[in-house]
């Protein structure tokens, strides 16, 4: 199976884009791994055995991407989430705070957190997509949610 290149992007930007923000925080560069992972897609011959393994690998791609542009040293900026131009407005006041703390999490617990919670991942996707062992996951996410249980409640009046 192989979806046309329109057809991937129309099912699966909205992951990939929100995958990559988790990690980078920045709409250029965000918007640089969306476009690298989509060219990827576009000039492999990769056949998927269902849209779950393409969403997997697609994810797979923008996330090594997101890690390789943190590692990188020229890119030292970011812009708060307010001045992000295009970010949808959250449903209420908790989950724009909710998100803003995930955001604050260190990356090895975000982006678990954010598959997670945000992108419904189970565990063991989870551990193919980020090619670790089941139990770091689980003890990534275990440990995301107590930090975030801290920081709530250090926020919360």
């Amino acid at each position: 199976m192989r979806p046309s290149l329109e057809q991937a992007i129309a099912a699966h930007s909205k992951s990939v884009f929100a995958a990559a923000y988790s990690l980078l925080k920045n709409r250029e560069d965000v918007e640089d791994v969306v476009q690298d992972t989509f060219l990827r897609y576009y000039t492999g011959g990769k056949q998927f055995s269902s849209e779950e393994h393409l969403r997997a690998w697609l994810l797979q791609v923008a996330v090594n991407r997101a890690k390789d542009l943190l590692k990188s040293a020229s890119r030292q900026r970011s812009v708060p989430l307010e001045l992000e131009p295009g970010i949808e407005a959250f449903p209420s006041d908790e989950s724009r705070e909710l998100f803003r703390a995930v955001t604050a999490l260190p990356e090895a617990y975000r982006i678990v957190i954010h598959l997670h919670y945000y992108e419904d991942y189970p565990v063991r996707e989870i551990a193919r997509v980020l090619r670790l062992p089941q139990a770091t996951v689980k003890t990534r996410l275990f440990r995301g949610r107590e930090l975030l249980k801290k920081a709530l409640k250090e926020e919360s009046p």
